[in-house]
């Protein structure tokens, strides 16, 4: 019987984890997606885009920042984003008199940008892919390591069997 009741007790927490920040940010326009692209209209406005897998399509107003990962940020008619764009191994694409005025960091993909739009802050861009996968596998591959020289410490240190010879 505790048992259940425990079982109860934290499906109830999992519950109120998931529902709680959903409540809280009905009356902010914040927007986070998983796998599903993120379209913001002429007449929307929106403080924060935020995106894992999928692509922004800005017409409107974003008034903080946009970021992707896996993903294209595209900034369409006369757009404007008030904060920064970063785009983690996807690209950013803007249309003639768009604006951003915050910096715009693009890492293993393109910037394409006509010179009529505008973006006020830095640009980085950092194009090779293969490059920024090693960047992300390399801390595993590092841990990786690590646990073969345990493994390897601990199975030398392991006294060996010693056999009887018969006589």
């Amino acid at each position: 019987m505790p048992t259940s009741l425990l079982r109860r007790l934290s499906v109830l927490a999992l519950a109120v984890a998931i529902t709680a920040p959903a409540a809280l940010a009905k009356n902010s326009s914040e927007i986070t997606q998983f796998g599903h692209d993120i379209r913001i209209a002429e007449d929307q406005q929106a403080d924060t885009v935020t995106c894992f897998g999928c692509s922004v399509y800005v017409r409107g107003q974003v008034a903080g920042e946009i970021t992707t990962f896996y993903g294209n940020v595209v900034i369409e008619g006369n757009a404007n984003v008030a904060g920064e764009v970063t785009t983690f191994l996807g690209d950013v694409r803007m249309d003639d008199g768009t604006q951003v005025a915050g910096e715009v960091t693009v890492m293993g993909g393109r910037l394409r940008h006509p010179p009529s739009s505008k973006i006020a802050g830095d640009v980085t861009v950092f194009e090779s892919r293969g490059l920024v996968y090693v960047m992300l596998l390399s801390p595993f591959l590092v841990l990786a390591g690590i646990i073969a020289l345990i493994v390897w410490l601990v199975r030398r240190r392991r006294p060996r069997q010693v056999y009887a010879r018969a006589a």
